[in-house]
């Protein structure tokens, strides 16, 4: 499938991609125009996700490229920051659902499992055989989770199996996974680890979350344990503190950073259409000196998000990004993200409040990027920390 760079991607960033990359995200960008694309304002306005996309999803490799075990060539952290922004810039419910999947879930097996647990998720997890989601946040423990964790984990000196007691909160794709990893503190020690918790466990409990004015296909849940009993081997074997959590969340908080900015240009390439189309006073709008401006804000906004997520990913690559790296990515792309979404429903007036024109959808689905995977202000702490040496977080 020929892979065409888009109009969006102004520097041409696309082209330090390999073949083999840009043919994959061609055919991804075939299919999310072609299968995904017109069945996403609907799904959004009835908060219900659109689970006939998924075999077609799964089909075009979108979760198979991070790990080796599953991965069908070798490839770079940029070539997968690009998937997540293709996917977004169609629709960030789908991206979200593949990121909790890809990212959270096949991430936490990836970094923190055994060889033995890699071998037998990662492959189905892939494929969509199994569906997953990541179990973190709770109703009173967000961004201070390295220390604010109430669920626990307590060991059956008996059989040797774990009991988790507790109640997660915000978990996306939890109302229809298979499996969900569950961070808890060990109830004797204090550390935190990590569970594979297949979800027709007794005890365990998902609820959705309704009422959502962002993502509101993303079907969001709250989840109670009570005396859920894990095996042994169920436990993540290389998860023995929130470092190795946060090893995760270092992969997963650059890939919300390319996420947002397809959102950005989802919106701005809505808005140069719209533009195109819509006439006032003789002539489109796109012809008005103030229209350009906004697009021309909008595209500045893209273009410095865009290097930024590059370079952050290159560094990936090159084993030199640390927290603080990820950190800014993730807090400047979605500060600017949230501008640009902004500036485009601004060109659309009255209509850039309804679904026809997608910009609305951009634009509530914005918040909630802005937020997951750690808030602006706790990303600029992290950074504040490298900068200056103290922590600032209490």
């Amino acid at each position: 499938m020929p892979f065409d760079t888009l109009a969006s991607d102004f520097y041409d960033f696309a082209s330090t991609l390999t073949d083999d990359e840009r043919e994959a995200l061609g055919r991804l960008r075939e299919h999310l125009e072609r299968e995904v694309k017109p069945v996403v304002n609907e799904a959004w306005e009835k908060a219900e996700f659109p689970h006939d996309i998924l075999p077609g999803l799964f089909a075009t490799d979108a979760a198979r490229y991070s790990w080796p075990e599953t991965a069908p060539f070798t490839n770079s952290a940029v070539f997968r920051g690009m998937l997540a922004l293709e996917l977004s810039r169609v629709d960030a419910s789908v991206a979200t659902f593949l990121g909790v999947q890809d990212g959270l879930t096949m991430g936490s097996i990836g970094v923190c499992g055994s060889e033995e647990q890699r071998a037998e998720w990662l492959p189905k997890l892939a494929s969509g055989e199994v569906i997953g989601a990541f179990g973190l946040t709770e109703p009173l423990s967000g961004s201070d989770s390295a220390q604010g964790l109430r669920t626990t984990a307590t060991r059956d000196a008996d059989t040797g199996d774990w009991l988790l007691n507790g109640q997660k909160r915000w978990i996306g794709n939890a109302t229809f996974s298979d499996i969900t990893i569950i961070w808890a503190k060990d109830a004797e020690t204090g550390k935190v680890l990590g569970f594979i918790v297949p979800t027709d466990t007794p005890g365990y409990t998902a609820t959705k979350i309704a009422g959502k004015i962002s993502l509101r296909a993303v079907q969001n849940a709250d989840i109670t344990l009570e005396n859920v009993r894990v095996p042994e081997r169920l436990r993540l074997q290389n998860a023995n503190s929130f470092r190795d959590t946060a090893a995760v969340l270092r992969l997963t908080r650059a890939g919300v950073a390319w996420s947002s900015v397809g959102v950005a240009i989802g919106a701005y390439e809505a808005a140069v259409r719209y533009s195109k189309e819509r006439i006032q006073f003789g002539k489109p709008i796109a012809a008005h000196q103030l229209i350009q401006d906004l697009l021309s804000k909008c595209l500045g906004n893209i273009t410095a998000s865009l290097a930024m997520c590059v370079r952050v990913s290159e560094m990936h690559d090159a084993g030199t990004q640390r927290d603080e790296h990820s950190a800014l990515a993730k807090a400047y792309c979605t500060a600017r993200m949230r501008e640009t979404v902004a500036w485009a429903r601004e060109i659309f007036g009255g209509n850039g409040i309804v679904l026809d024109y997608d910009v609305a959808r951009f634009f509530a689905d914005a918040e909630a990027l802005y937020s997951y995977e750690g808030t602006r202000e706790m990303n600029a702490l992290i950074v504040g920390r490298a900068i200056t040496g103290e922590a600032a977080f209490v």
